[in-house]
């Protein structure tokens, strides 16, 4: 509990991983901080429910092992990495195809093991039941020759330096995969379902250059999960911070520069406050502050017996056949999600969910993993209908955390709606602040992260 007047340097208000990780950055450098929660729990949209020896992410949210903030965010060096299969499964055409990197690997800490990882070949899986002779590629990724050129283009994005992509004519991302010179088989087959799944965003409305830094991660690193669920990240981030930083069940109801007021635990004085909320919760505390639009996310838990799928992979769906864009046999990526003897199958589902979510979503799933699904177990749908916040184009990355001197905000929805995103944007606010208070962070800001 607080104490009446209690003080610090820094008061952040919310305890998601983007306030976590700029609380590391802050006492990391000797200035004293108190982060503030409302929920009895940390790390806000990234919460895990458990049940019955399963661990249920409410929202699916992807990493990669090339996220960089991964690696910077102090705290998080005993984060375990769950990789799925290299690349991601395409079903189309009543088959599985295969996009993936060459035989060079990325361990799950994100560090490179081969020394020619940038370029990503697509092949059919050699076990996938063979199409009808139809005149058309079999494959989703089109013919050789096309799957050359995707390879190329994939490649030269994953050597592109990232304040390169930046200067990038933008566009819709929909919009631009129309100018990117590859065939339109290959983007509706491959890169448009990639793409939807990676940004939550089924028209692609989102900024190009989002859509290029989700390419970008994609091409030089694995998707993978944390280890134990979505909120074993901020949870390792509030353990890894001093006793006392993080306190949970305090409602904050009131900000200043100088102080904040909650509804039942008094005011806390301070020098600087870090706005850390999602985006409505601080326009409500800071009236005229911008709220995005959303993606809603529904993700729905599945159990069974058997596996589906003989591998830990991240199944697409080009086709666009049903309402799941996404799909995966957790429990192969990351065991101790499920109890042993049991299988857990998680599908995303993007937009408003539509009735008879069940139903449709079983009926999909029986078509994606060629197999019955009548027996299986419903065991969570979890909606959200602010999910992730939309970045249309033109999208501001470099959103100003400093509103004014000793009032900063900060979260996914000043940066890239990702997991990267919030940790960056953590990180710059801390930057600011610890700058405005006359404290040098020392780290350098990447060149994605340069601007207040």
């Amino acid at each position: 509990m607080l104490e009446p007047a209690h003080s610090a340097d820094v008061v952040i208000v919310g305890a998601g991983v983007a306030g976590l990780a700029a609380a590391h950055h802050l006492t990391r450098a000797g200035v004293t901080t108190v982060v503030l929660e409302a929920a009895p729990y940390a790390g806000g949209r990234m919460s895990t429910e458990k049940v019955d020896g399963f661990r249920l992410d409410r929202i699916g949210q992807l990493l990669f092992t090339s996220y960089s903030e991964l690696r910077r965010t102090p705290g998080l060096d005993a984060l375990v990495l769950r990789p799925f299969s290299p690349g991601v499964l395409v079903h189309s055409d009543g088959r599985h195809h295969r996009a993936e990197p060459p035989a060079a690997a990325w361990n799950t800490r994100g560090a490179r093991t081969g020394a020619r990882g940038a370029l990503i070949g697509a092949r059919a899986l050699a076990s996938a039941p063979r199409a009808p002779r139809t005149g058309r590629p079999a494959t989703p990724l089109g013919g050789p020759l096309d799957q050359a050129r995707l390879s190329a283009a994939l490649g030269r994005l994953a050597a592109t330096p990232l304040e390169r992509l930046l200067t990038r004519r933008e566009l819709p991302a929909a919009q631009a995969l129309a100018t990117r010179g590859l065939p339109s088989r290959t983007v509706d087959g491959f890169l448009r379902p990639l793409l939807t799944a990676l940004l939550s965003d089924p028209c692609l409305t989102t900024s190009s250059r989002c859509a290029d830094f989700a390419l970008h991660a994609f091409a030089r690193g694995r998707l993978c999960l944390p280890e134990g669920g979505a909120d074993a990240l901020p949870e390792l981030l509030a353990a890894t911070l001093p006793p006392g930083t993080v306190r949970t069940g305090v409602r904050v109801t009131e900000v200043s520069t100088t102080s904040v007021t909650t509804a039942d635990h008094g005011e806390v004085r301070c020098r600087s406050v870090l706005l850390a909320t999602g985006a409505r919760a601080a326009a409500e505390l800071l009236p005229g502050l911008r709220v995005p639009s959303f993606h809603p996310v529904t993700v729905v838990h599945h159990a069974t017996l058997e596996p589906p799928l003989a591998e830990p992979a991240l199944l697409l769906d080009a086709d666009r056949s049903g309402p799941v864009a996404y799909t995966a046999v957790v429990s192969q990526v990351d065991p101790s999600r499920a109890p042993a003897g049991r299988t857990l199958v998680s599908s995303t589902v993007l937009g408003p969910p539509p009735p008879d979510l069940d139903a449709l979503v079983r009926a999909h799933l029986a078509d994606l993993y060629g197999t019955s699904t009548s027996g299986w177990e419903t065991l969570a749908v979890h909606h959200d209908p602010e999910a992730v916040p939309a970045m249309p184009a033109p999208h501001d990355l470099h959103r100003s955390v400093r509103l004014l001197t000793g009032l900063y905000v900060c979260g996914d929805h000043r940066d890239t709606s990702t997991v990267q995103g919030a940790l960056r944007s953590g990180r710059r606010a801390a930057h600011v602040l610890a700058g405005d208070l006359g404290v040098d962070l020392s780290d350098t800001a990447d060149p994605v992260s340069k601007a207040a």
